[in-house]
């Protein structure tokens, strides 16, 4: 492998993190480049299990550099919990390799509590924010009204630009909202206690992405969330607050010059959606709660059971191309192994028609699935290493997927753990 991006088809919750464990062995630099702590990556190693939602997933790969570019939310606060928990559990984090982007925007802690207010006066219209203040840290960035981590190196500048955010976030806060104003004494602290910490972790990584890629180093993007929570051409508004694409990797990363080679696109072998929006495919009742339960189907930031139903090809064919996926990994494939018929959601009813494309947002609440069921093979095939000797109805399940989506399905987990794959060659 050359320089690649693992990015999510669907509505994200495919198990991207388990498959940049996996892969990273094949590299010496991973990068998050968009989004923040609001979702969770899970990694089952043989270290533990963890549930990343800031650091990148390779950081459990010895000799591997792990960084946060520019496009990242970063939270100090919550990453610095983050890095003393897994540092707590015995993996070594340290500026060798972690680094962070100097000009990654810092997540300040009116951002959370903004998020809160917002979704309680939304009350029954809410977006389903995981309330990890997303949605104001991206709105305030492009307002520029942010504070870069390279300016805790600029103490006097930097105290004087959070004075001018201050007073206008306040105007927000207390009367907008009505809460409470932060104080500057309340800001000093807040760098103390968790901005000094990750301070010695930030530095240029545009630079040293750019000398890595010369010197001959495979760099591997690690992305959040899924194609259908992009901002642009995801659920809108029921997105994220930043683009989940392959496209964007070089730019949130820092080198907007380099080329990605491959794109792996990573598919739940049945859908999951985690807060509000369309979700056409849904089940509902006891299959629903069966499915969930069989996938261990709760959100690893929250908490909160995952909407689930069958795998999507609409959605799926969609999210292929917005990604430009050169491979595609196949994810809990066993999970599916109790099912006698397993559903498949082919095309979509819009307005009376039969569709295979998918549809404008505006379309998405009043579109139906349409659903074909294939042959169960109703035997445990966690323990199966080779393409050869999984059951022909598991591979007739996933071909069928494989044609109808238009992308090879190279990688199929069969568990959760990091040795629990099939690689096929195709």
């Amino acid at each position: 492998m050359s320089n690649c991006a693992i990015v999510g088809i669907n509505w994200g919750d495919e198990g991207k993190g388990r498959m940049v464990d996996l892969l990273t062995e094949k590299f010496d630099v991973v990068v998050r480049f968009q989004g923040g702590g609001n979702a969770g990556h899970t990694v089952i190693n043989d270290r533990g299990k963890f549930a990343l939602h800031l650091l990148p997933s390779g950081i459990f790969r010895d000799g591997v550099v792990n960084i946060l570019g520019n496009g990242v939310a970063l939270d100090p606060e919550n990453l610095w919990a983050e890095m003393k928990d897994i540092m707590d559990k015995g993996v070594e984090i340290s500026p060798k390799n972690l680094k962070i982007s100097n000009r990654a925007s810092l997540l300040l802690p009116w951002h959370r509590e903004l998020d809160g207010l917002e979704e309680q006066r939304l009350a029954d219209k809410k977006y389903g924010s995981t309330k990890q203040g997303i949605a104001p840290f991206y709105s305030d960035k492009y307002q520029k009204k942010t504070i870069l981590a390279g300016e805790l190196f600029y103490p006097e500048e930097m105290k004087s630009h959070l004075a001018n955010l201050l007073e206008w976030k306040n105007l927000t806060l207390t009367k907008v909202y009505g809460a409470k104003p932060y104080t500057m004494e309340d800001l000093e602290k807040w760098i103390g206690e968790y901005c000094e910490k990750i301070k010695p972790y930030v530095c240029d990584t545009a630079e040293f992405l750019a000398e890595s890629e010369k010197s001959g180093k495979k760099i591997l993007f690690e992305a959040q969330l899924g194609s259908l929570r992009d901002i642009d051409f995801g659920i809108y508004p029921y997105t994220t607050s930043s683009n989940t694409l392959a496209a964007y990797a070089p730019i949130g990363a820092g080198v907007p010059f380099m080329k990605i080679n491959e794109v792996v696109g990573v598919v739940k072998a049945y859908s999951t959606c985690v807060g509000e929006g369309p979700f056409v495919c849904e089940m509902f009742g006891d299959e629903a709660e069966t499915l969930r339960k069989e996938g261990a189907e709760y959100g690893a930031k929250t908490g909160r059971p995952r909407r689930v139903g069958p795998v999507d090809i609409v959605a799926t064919r969609y999210g292929v191309e917005l990604q430009g996926a050169t491979d595609i990994a196949l994810t809990k494939l066993d999970v599916l192994s109790y099912m006698d018929k397993i559903p498949v959601c082919t095309k979509y009813i819009v307005n009376g028609k039969e569709t295979e494309r998918f549809p404008f947002n505006t379309e998405l609440d009043q579109a139906e699935p349409v659903i074909e069921y294939m042959d169960g093979w109703k035997c445990d095939i966690s323990g199966i290493r080779n393409w050869e000797d999984l059951p022909k109805q598991a591979k007739d399940y996933v071909t069928y997927i494989e044609k109808n989506i238009g992308c090879r399905i190279k990688y199929v987990s069969v568990g959760a753990k990091r040795e629990e794959i099939i690689i096929r060659n195709v």
